[in-house]
């Protein structure tokens, strides 16, 4: 696992002075978010849609810069996209969701979490928050939304960003034999799920301080009920051919940046969005895992800086 950065040492020291005072796991855990989230230069907030209430980041400071919206993917929130955001936030506007089900938003097992539900629901907080038109970037399932937005609503997309993105599985990975043995990974169930979890999708970890992992597995624990059902929900949408057929619908330029250590959607299943969309640049990234905006933060910001800045020619299909 990588050391701590230089600017997480200040972190590891509130934390323990934290301990020593005798903060709680989960006051510890207020904190250290806090303190990333604010270092980052983002804010939380909330925002009722309809019956939901949804949980989001937002720039401390707007700028004159235009909105980037991210959207997270299964069984993680909006938090996944601090670090990579804190890249950011001095020339745009950074719009991160707690996806419904996911971290501090509504989590009804009622609801519907099929991929097109909650494309549904991402338009509704967008319209919500006065946004009409942005830059979308996704993961894994984030990534799916993220790309049946773009072939829904053409003309509220910029651009597209997929990292690692779910909806095509051409080519099996390891998470699917793990599934088909009986086992889930990617759903915590009992103490030690989440470290296994996290080695699981990541190639190169980060430094998470404690007591993050402790936290976060309490949460994930508390939420099994939900990420089960949300689960299936992604996989019977997730395996139909038509979300493949509306790939050719997206307008807007598409970018792919996918780890070759994929051990939970393989990258191989890029040729597929690359074969669909008609404008696409893609970037297979050696040593990562399926979360590269969490692994290698400062180059996934470069990449989204770049692709939005420059975008590919109209029609192009570029592999880097």
């Amino acid at each position: 696992m990588a050391q701590p950065p230089p600017q997480l040492r200040l972190l590891l020291c509130l934390l323990l002075i934290l301990t020593l005072n005798g903060c709680s796991r989960q006051e510890l855990f207020d904190k250290a978010m806090a303190w990333e989230r604010s270092s980052a230069g983002l804010t939380v907030d909330k925002i009722e849609v309809g019956e939901l209430s949804i949980s989001y980041l937002h720039n401390q400071q707007a700028n004159d810069g235009p909105t980037l919206v991210m959207l997270h993917g299964f069984g993680g929130n909006k938090d996944n996209w601090v670090r990579m955001a804190g890249e950011l936030t001095d020339q745009f506007n950074v719009v991160a969701l707690d996806l419904p089900g996911h971290g501090d938003s509504s989590k009804p097992l009622t609801l519907g979490y099929r991929l097109e539900d909650q494309v549904g629901y991402v338009h509704d907080t967008l319209a919500a928050l006065g946004e009409s038109k942005v830059h979308l970037l996704g993961n894994s399932m984030g990534g799916a939304i993220t790309a049946l937005y773009a072939a829904t609503y053409p003309d509220q997309v910029h651009s597209a960003s997929l990292f690692s993105p779910a909806g095509v599985f051409k080519y099996d990975s390891e998470l699917v034999t793990r599934i088909e043995e009986g086992q889930n990974p990617l759903i915590v169930s009992q103490p030690g799920d989440m470290e296994r979890l996290v080695a699981f999708v990541m190639s190169d970890q980060p430094f998470v301080p404690w007591p993050i992992y402790d936290v976060m597995e309490q949460q994930a624990i508390a939420n099994r009920p939900v990420y089960e059902k949300i689960f299936l929900a992604i996989r019977d949408s997730g395996y139909d051919n038509a979300f493949r057929d509306r790939l050719a619908d997206i307008q807007a330029p598409v970018m792919l940046v996918w780890g070759r250590q994929d051990r939970v959607i393989d990258y191989r299943n890029a040729e597929v969005f690359q074969q669909r969309i008609n404008t696409t640049v893609t970037h297979l990234l050696d040593d990562i895992g399926h979360v590269p905006m969490i692994e290698t933060p400062d180059h996934s910001a470069e990449l989204v800086r770049a692709f939005i800045h420059t975008p590919p020619a109209a029609g192009a299909t570029v592999i880097r």
